[in-house]
């Protein structure tokens, strides 16, 4: 008889488990407490204007087609897929920003533009981010974090200066202009933490970023999470939405099902795939694995600050992806990680998805998404919402050299409280915990419960990381956890 799988929460890494498992033979349940699937990507529709809720970022699409192609599928079998050019923007000041374009070359020649000598020095950098990524994307995150042997090979012992640098000091060794260096730092921000306390060797980002470039799926991220649905349900996996969970069941240390709306579901094995520090909750104390003070004292990710905005005309001087560095970096740190507060002047993001795919805002009409990164766990009021709204499009008006406030039809907003209410997510963090060195690997919490027989858990908070490439790697290797335990 085959075995049974309950999996709550389904999201990229819930889903991608989904379909390994199911494909391995078992009979798998997805629980979704919202009434869409998606987890963080769901989808925003208003009056014919389309949004991602949460990533708009389509980077390292080996690890999509990798995923797909081990069903024996692609993803042009699901959504069609753009690459972006410009990649995107990164606006300094008023009028003043750098274009990254779809080509390392072409970059190399924005790069020379701005500072002389760079050009070389940036080849050198992208080829050994490219050396880095070759190890960790094609290798090394495909381990299950249960032990740091998993780090050590022939070419990480080669590479171990890189896990005792930083991306901030490897970056200012060799780059003086404060633009270049900004924009050569910015791809760590996916991993969550600051370019002074992320190691070296995750330089992989500047090639997923520079290398391998940027693209769009028509009609949004979201086509993702269907197509990742679509492929689930071909394979036979059963979806069900609406479906809060309120207790783990265990007997004998062993998880044996799941309580939801006053109705138990059991099964076999148990995989969370929601946020990790809620899906303990759910456990009687006895059967957690990490404490209250353990979760206090870990390097989140951001919380954000999000607005979905449409826009009764087509807007000038922005891209599809559009970054406004104008204020100082360090400052907003700051904020984020050291003295956890609202940003007095916040750096901040915007993506006009419209700008490439009309799908996404009715003809002559665009459709705006502003993200600003915040410390998790700080106040959420629609006061606070309103006046950094207020903030933000004031700049991007005079940034931009264009007024905008008077041509807003809708303005929708989403943070911390949010985070908390819809995804259960500790202190309303956006992204998951931090990839720092003590929080890389085997040092994350683990996919595998300690206390709790058949019982897994995957996502962000657990190995290899933030960000949804690692998601879906995240999906493989509790699959594969869960086959070991029953061969």
């Amino acid at each position: 008889m085959k075995k049974t799988v309950n999996i709550i929460g389904s999201g990229f890494s819930s889903l991608a488990a989904s379909c390994y498992l199911a494909k391995s033979g078992y009979n798998v349940t997805i629980y979704e407490k919202n009434k869409t699937i998606g987890g963080r990507a769901r989808q925003l529709k208003k009056d014919g204007f389309t949004f991602d809720i949460g990533p708009t970022w389509y980077w390292m699409p080996d690890v999509f087609e990798r995923f797909f192609l081990d069903f024996n599928k692609n993803p042009s079998d699901y959504y069609a897929l753009e690459k972006l050019n410009p990649a995107y923007s990164v606006y300094f000041g008023k009028d003043d920003f750098i274009t990254i374009e779809d080509t390392l070359e072409k970059i190399v020649i924005a790069f020379e533009k701005e500072e002389s000598g760079s050009s070389k020095k940036l080849n050198k950098f992208i080829k050994d981010a490219k050396d880095n990524y070759d190890v960790a994307i094609k290798d090394l995150v495909y381990n299950p974090g249960i032990s740091p042997l998993e780090l050590i090979t022939p070419t990480t012992i080669k590479k171990i200066n890189q896990f005792f640098s930083t991306i901030k000091r490897d970056v200012r060794k060799e780059f003086k202009n404060e633009r270049l260096i900004k924009i050569l730092e910015f791809p760590v921000l996916f991993l969550g933490a600051k370019p002074s306390d992320t190691p070296s060797f995750y330089s992989f980002m500047n090639y997923a970023d520079f290398g391998l470039g940027t693209f769009h799926p028509k009609k949004g991220m979201y086509q993702v999470i269907l197509a990742m649905g679509n492929l689930a349900k071909e394979l036979g996996v059963v979806i069900k939405t609406n479906t809060p969970i309120d207790k783990i069941i265990v007997k004998n240390d062993e998880a044996k099902g799941i309580v939801s709306n006053g109705k138990t579901y059991f099964s076999d094995i148990i995989v969370s795939g929601a946020d990790y520090h809620h899906t303990e909750t759910l456990l009687d104390k006895p059967y957690r694995q990490y404490s209250e003070k353990y979760w206090s004292n870990k390097t989140f990710a951001p919380s954000s600050l999000l607005f979905y905005i449409g826009f009764n005309k087509k807007l000038k001087h922005v891209n599809h992806h559009t970054l406004f560095f104008d204020v100082d970096f360090d400052t907003h740190a700051k904020a984020i990680y050291d003295t956890p507060k609202w940003p007095e002047n916040p750096l901040f993001y915007a993506s006009f998805p419209s700008t490439t795919d009309s799908s996404c805002a009715p003809e002559g009409k665009e459709a705006g998404i502003f993200l600003i990164p915040l410390a998790p766990g700080i106040e959420d009021t629609q006061e606070l919402r309103d006046k950094y709204f207020e903030k933000i499009i004031s700049r991007f008006e005079n940034l931009t050299s264009q007024n905008v406030k008077k041509n807003i039809i809708f303005k929708e907003s989403f943070c911390i409280n949010d985070f908390i209410n819809d995804y259960n997510s500790y202190k309303g963090n956006a992204y998951g915990m931090a990839n720092t060195l003590l929080q890389t690997a085997f040092l994350r919490p683990k996919l595998k419960s300690k206390k709790v027989k058949k019982l897994f858990f995957t996502g962000q908070l657990t190995v290899p990381g933030p960000g949804v490439p690692p998601s879906l790697i995240s999906g493989k290797l509790v699959a594969n956890l869960v086959k070991k335990y029953y061969s």
